[in-house]
């Protein structure tokens, strides 16, 4: 990965929409909602104020109008603040 965030942010790679319902309807891509589950890709060093709490790795959930999309390598990312992660998935 070529990105690394500065300070207290995180990149993060956004996990895949589901194309189906738990009752076996399949969505059109309109339907879809993006979901708010992504894995860590990258991690800054901190601040003195804000030590990281998240790692490489990590499944994430995190606020659904947080952090800058950008598509570098044909890929789509999202660096946000870390303060804009809401938990990490166990």
């Amino acid at each position: 990965m070529g990105i690394k965030p500065l300070g207290a942010r995180v990149v993060i790679k956004r996990s895949e929409a589901l194309e189906k319902t738990e009752g076996g309807l399949i969505l059109s891509a309109s339907a879809k909602e993006k979901p708010q589950e992504a894995e860590v890709l990258a991690v800054g060093p901190g601040t003195e104020d804000e030590k990281m709490e998240v790692k490489v790795g990590d499944k994430v959930i995190f606020s659904k109008y947080g952090g800058t999309e950008l598509k570098y390598g044909g890929e789509d990312y999202i660096i946000m603040s870390q303060r804009d992660i809401l938990a990490v998935i166990e």
